[in-house]
């Protein structure tokens, strides 16, 4: 069996696999949240939930204000969805965002720059070589042109870029998305300003307060 058909099997695979399914919002026995792409073993105690894409601001690809997309190649986006993983101070990370950008391709880009990013990293590609591109269920670790190129060729995305005018990619975000940590003092003035305030008491005709 060729390299091309294994690839094109694997693209094809990945409609109803890993890419098909929502991200997982973990919870560990501290309260710790974090979120990542792919099912994890966790520490016992953690609690694992899946969640739609929408859960998470900035986990959908091609999620942005702007024109529509075509619809042929919204079709390609949902079935095979493109996620490219960098770092900062990265010369082949910034050549594989712009390969995509002049394709024409909808992408979502996660940055990798904390030890829970890299932790994130090595379980959703087996190594810490970025930049990493996901075309759906593919992985393809390290930039090289002819294969990004290639992949996207199979995915069925278009060789020359169809976006509409105005279109842009979202933000790039973080790997792990960490929740924000909300002391007790915090919590404790939520819940009080939250609290209706009690009525005040009418004055006594007579003069008396209580």
């Amino acid at each position: 069996m060729s390299a091309m058909l294994v690839l094109a099997l694997a693209l094809s695979a990945s409609a109803s696999g890993a890419w098909a399914q929502a991200p997982y919002k973990l919870v560990s026995p501290d309260g710790k949240i974090t979120y990542t792409d792919r099912p994890v073993t966790a520490q016992p105690g953690t609690q694992m939930q899946p969640l739609r894409r929408d859960a998470i601001p900035g986990m959908v690809p091609g999620a942005v204000t702007g024109p529509p997309l075509p619809t042929d190649l919204r079709a390609v986006q949902v079935r095979f969805p493109v996620i490219v993983y960098t770092t900062t101070d990265c010369a082949s990370c910034d050549s594989g965002r712009r390969l995509l950008q002049q394709r024409g391709v909808p992408y979502s880009e996660r940055l990798v720059t904390t030890e829970d990013d890299i932790a994130a990293l090595q379980r959703l590609s087996a190594g810490r070589t970025l930049p990493v591109l996901t075309v759906g269920g593919q992985t393809l670790r390290g930039y090289s042109e002819s294969d990004w190129l290639s992949t996207l060729d199979l995915a069925g995305y278009p060789k020359e870029s169809r976006l509409p005018r105005g279109w842009q990619a979202p933000s790039a975000g973080p790997l792990v998305v960490r929740a924000p940590i909300v002391t007790p003092r915090v919590a404790a003035e939520a819940r009080v300003a939250s609290e209706p305030a009690l009525p005040q008491a009418s004055p006594d005709p007579n003069g008396i307060r209580f």
